[in-house]
Formats: C-alpha cells, structure tokens, sequence
C-alpha cells in the first residue's frame, strides 16, 4: 500500500493547534451556539427554562453538563421544520431520514452551514489520503441521505474529480472503478463486501484496481473487516463517521497515518460520552454513549444530542484534536439474549475469525417458547465445499461465540450468494419475536 500521508503544510492550522487554542474556540463557540439555540429555536427556550438554565450559565466547559439532552423524538415531535433556528428563505438545503421506523428527521443548512460542511468533509478525505486532483468514487447514497452529497461537498472543496455514482448497479461500480481508475472509494463497509463479491463474478483481481484508499462508515464495522478489505484490494480502509442529526459525514475520520481512531474536528462539534443509563458525563478513556453539541450550525444548532453510538474519547495523536474509539454499536441497537447483552460486531469478529465463512451475515431472532432464540445465517466462501466442511465451520463459529459472547446460538451455513446483501446500510438484525 502506498504512503498516503498527507504533507504537515497542507493541514488547516487548527488541526495542529494546542489544546488551550481549541478549548478557547469551542468555549466562544459553544456561547454562540446555545444563545443562538435558546433565541431562536422554541424547543430549546422552553427545554432550557423546564431546567433552570440559560445560556449565560456556561462560564466554562464543563458547564454544559447543566444542560438537557436532545434525543430523536425530539426531532420527530417538532416535525417538519420545528427545530429551524433561521427562517426558512435562509434554508439552502434540506436533508431527512428515510422515516422507515417512525416519523422522519428533517435537518437543515444554510450556506455557511454548507460551507462548513464542505470544509470539515474535505479535512476527513485528507486526512484519509487523499489530495487536489485525485478522483474519488463516491458510492454513497444521493438524495436526502446526507451520505453522496456530503461527501461531493468535501471532494469539491478539496479539489478532487467526483464520480457521482451512488449506490446500487453492483456491475456498473465494478465497471467504472476499473475504466476510470479513482484513487479513492466513499461506501459503507458492507456495500465494499457486495463490490468485491462482482470482481470475484467478473474474474477481475481488486488487487490491481487503482484504488488506494476506501473511506467507510454509516454503519460499525470491526478492524478485522478492515484488514480483509485492506488485503483484498490491497488499498487502506479508513473509518469516517458522521450522522444527520449533527451535520453529516465528516464529523470525524481516521488519519490514514495511524488508523488508531477517528479525530473529531472539535472546532465545529463538542463530543462528550455519558453512561447511557444515568446520563452522567464519563471521564475520556471511559466508554459509553456519544453526545454531541454544535458549535457552528446556524439553521439546525444542536444541543446535547445522544447519538446512541457507543464509543470512549481518547487524546489526539496525528492531530491534536480528540479521537473517539471505532464506534463498537448502538445502545439501541444492543440484544439482551438471555440476561446477555451482545452487539452484531461481536457476531461479526467472530464470524471474521472463522475459517471457510464469507463475511455477510444477519442475526434473527425469535421466541419460539419462553426463552429467546439467536440464529446467525452465513454463508461459505467456496461454494464447492462439502455439507461435512460447513457443518465444521459452523460448529466452530458456533463454539467462538459461545466462549467470546457466553451464549449459544444456531448457525445456519448457506451457499455463496445466499445472504441478503445490502446497497447501503447493513440489516444485521431481523426480530421476529412476538411484539408486546
């Protein structure tokens, strides 16, 4: 793989400031953000003054812990455009949230907010490895996923050619990665799998592809993914990670450099990790929930938003910004199996970890009687292997999760192709347990 490292003089100088500087800019920021919040937005007026705080009360901050927390209920409480802070002439952009599992999400962007969006998303692509000039292959989702055009800010702020693919249309991807030969790829982990899965169909070597770095996130994904993905393509796989509600992809990304965490660009989001049942701040080191805090965001400001992303908070090291752990799951996303709390990256590690398995995999779960039921369904990576070959891999991965996750669960071993794949974002889990 190449050095991708990019050049100490083309960092934007607070990447590389002291953490006295940073701590400065977030505290004048955070003012802003929570006056601008409680003025303008009614939501938060009336979620302040239930508390008894105002704005004026954040002397430090560490004084934020004072304030309520902002959850997605909220959001879908104050739809459409209740949670606006700007009037809606100064709306540049709208994004959302598919609404399959409830009411949708509505953000909004005003120009500067897109400005600022372009910028932190151009700082994640270099700091991923890539440069001006380069072409990237951007196969996340267009539309009101904040995925594609996100990501299309950065690469044009950044300077780079854009391939404005999207997703889906597998063959196609495979096709124009190796007509046009991009530097870089932009596309979930999962979706990457599906990808090299049609150069495997097209008796195509990734290999030789020219991609040198893959730039993955919306969704966890485990470093042993990475290392597959890495020697499969032999390119570097970097995490980004973003979500709507805070702006979008590029709230953090690796450093191709290190790998060793996501640098948060702390001067536009304040991070925090609570434990997720008391709500109480945890010291950095400490895992827990991920909350968030816009510091610039004029149409959409956000206060103490729980992400549900699992992670801990640890210092700077290719930058001096803080980085937060591999993001581990979701507490929402957490199954209690039998007083057992288990998260899909610990099926998937193991799952890695076990010989003759494809990587594609999903979780279903049941109660067929009192006691709840784990079935994984994989699949082989050869599809000429023998009935005994996949009974033995699955009795070991069977036996891996037993001994790492303490439970028992039934492991189902189809034919190559069988597992549903995904365009996007992953399905690991399908509860077809009794509601209610």
């Amino acid at each position: 793989m190449k050095d991708l490292t990019p050049a100490r003089g083309t960092l934007d100088p607070i990447e590389i400031a002291s953490r006295d500087e940073i701590s400065a800019l977030q505290l004048d920021r955070l003012k802003w953000s929570l006056r601008h919040a409680y003025d303008n937005v009614a939501f938060y007026r009336k979620a302040f003054d239930e508390v008894g705080v105002h704005p004026d009360d954040l002397r430090n901050l560490s004084d934020l812990a004072k304030f309520p927390f902002t959850v997605k209920t909220d959001l879908r409480d104050n739809y459409p455009f209740g949670m606006f802070a700007v009037p809606r002439d100064q709306i540049a952009r709208i994004h959302a949230s598919s609404g399959t599992t409830g009411q949708p999400t509505v953000v909004g962007y005003t120009k500067t907010d897109l400005d600022h969006w372009g910028t932190v998303v151009a700082r994640s692509l270099r700091a991923s490895g890539l440069k001006p000039g380069d072409m990237l292959h951007n196969a996340y989702g267009y539309g009101l996923f904040t995925g594609g055009l996100g990501i299309h800010l950065g690469a044009d702020k950044l300077g780079i050619s854009t391939v404005p693919i999207s997703g889906g249309m597998t063959p196609r991807q495979v096709r124009l990665i190796e007509d046009f030969k991009p530097n870089g790829i932009t596309v979930t982990p999962s979706y990457a799998l599906s990808i090299l899965d049609e150069y495997a169909r097209q008796g195509i070597d990734p290999r030789q592809s020219s991609l040198d770095v893959g730039i993955f996130g919306a969704e966890p994904w485990t470093n042993a993914m990475r290392l597959e993905i890495e020697q499969a393509f032999d390119m570097h796989a970097v995490d980004i990670y973003g979500l709507s509600e805070i702006m979008g992809p590029g709230v953090s990304c690796e450093c191709v450099e290190t790998k060793d965490g996501l640098h948060i660009w702390e001067d536009h989001f304040y991070p925090e990790v609570i434990n997720p049942e008391t709500g109480e701040p945890v010291a950095d080191g400490e895992k827990g929930e991920l909350v968030f805090t816009s510091l610039t965001k004029e149409a959409f400001p956000i206060i103490r938003y729980r992400t549900r992303d699992l992670t801990r908070l640890l210092a700077g090291t290719a930058r001096s910004m803080r980085r937060m752990e591999k993001v581990t799951g979701r507490s929402d996303d957490m199954i209690i199996l039998r007083g057992v709390n288990v998260f899909p990256t610990q099926i998937e590690e193991a799952l890695m970890a076990t010989p003759g398995l494809a990587p594609h995999f999903q979780i279903e779960l049941t109660k067929p009687d009192r006691m709840d039921q784990m079935r994984v369904l994989c699949e082989c990576a050869d599809a000429t292997v023998s009935q005994d070959v996949r009974s033995a891999a699955a009795a070991s991965l069977a036996a891996l999760i037993k001994q790492t996750v303490g439970i028992s669960v039934k492991i189902d071993v189809f034919d190559v192709g069988s597992v549903a794949r995904s365009e996007g974002k992953a399905v690991r889990i399908v509860d077809k347990r009794p509601k209610g």
